[in-house]
């Protein structure tokens, strides 16, 4: 099909790349000139701006956006509402806030302009192994974008959970017990770390991922973590969050859930922000590794 791409970051310049493995014409644009110029070269239709995006699209065009959350998102909607027509689709697989999504599908709805809001997984190895997709949309506009979904995703790896908003709430509570899996394991090995046993934390964590009930593609990124840097002691254990976590938080307030221990593990990454612990320096190395998040360097390191 064919599919504009605005946003080529590490995320959108490799969901380009897999659209176009998949035989699908991608017209691109951003910002920056040359992550636009890689995509050209290999093999997408180079757009100057959003208006010359949608000019290159058939109807009905679908514009996929992979641009940070909050006023990025919104501009790039703004830009975009009055050069669509009836029934052609826009698509948020950002990190946005569930409610925006939500008023943003009534704002767009209303111009007879399709919202979709695809949460997407996967990080810097989506290309290879395909990006998660939750996806929030009407029947009519999920059918129309299926097939770009069908070539992003792993076999079975996309579904649409509901209406706008439910794919960027269902990526928001993913996000939130990932902050959960990520402290659990930041605090084991440091408590191994610790030990009296001078223990090879890559030998447990590969061990581990052979049979073990705590076996998971987290851990694998923990081992390779281990094995270039057995202590960690390249980085600095402070861990960002982008904002999902939080919102989790605050829907579970929202609601009366309690959610004690996705709770503690976003307290956790504000204490990383103070001196370093190695629990922190773990969920750091982790970020690092699937989504190629940037770490900041030790002092041992310089």
């Amino acid at each position: 099909m064919d599919i504009g791409m605005i946003g080529l970051g590490r995320m959108g310049a490799n969901m380009t790349q897999r659209l176009l493995n998949g035989g699908h014409r991608v017209v691109v644009s951003d910002l920056n000139a040359d992550a636009v110029a890689a995509s050209a070269k290999a093999g997408a239709v180079a757009a100057t701006s959003p208006a010359d995006l949608v000019s290159k699209l058939p109807q009905r065009r679908a514009v996929w956006m992979m641009v940070p959350s909050g006023a990025p998102t919104q501009s790039t909607v703004d830009q975009l509402g009055p050069l669509l027509a009836k029934d052609d689709i826009v698509i948020d697989g950002g990190n946005s806030n569930y409610h925006d999504s939500m008023r943003r599908g009534v704002e767009l709805g209303a111009k007879g302009i399709e919202f979709v809001d695809a949460g997407t997984s996967g990080g810097i190895w989506g290309l290879k192994e395909g990006f998660c997709l939750m996806v929030g949309a009407t029947d009519g506009a999920f059918a129309h974008i299926e097939p770009a979904l069908k070539t992003l995703a792993p076999v079975d790896g996309y579904a649409h959970v509901g209406p706008s908003g439910s794919g960027h709430f269902t990526k928001m509570v993913h996000n939130g017990i990932e902050y959960g899996m990520m402290a659990a394991y930041g605090e084991g090995f440091e408590l191994l770390a610790g030990s009296k046993f001078d223990l090879d934390l890559h030998q447990v964590a590969s061990v581990w991922q052979r049979g073990s009930v705590v076996r998971s593609w987290l851990l694998d990124l923990a081992e390779l973590a281990f094995q270039r840097d057995p202590r960690l002691e390249s980085i600095q254990g402070f861990v960002q969050d982008s904002g999902e976590g939080r919102w989790t938080v605050q829907e579970a307030l929202d609601q009366d859930v309690p959610l004690p221990i996705i709770t503690l593990s976003l307290m956790r990454r504000f204490a990383s922000r103070q001196p370093s612990s190695f629990s922190a320096k773990v969920q750091a190395a982790l970020r690092n590794e699937f989504g190629g998040h940037a770490v900041k360097s030790s002092d041992a390191a310089s």
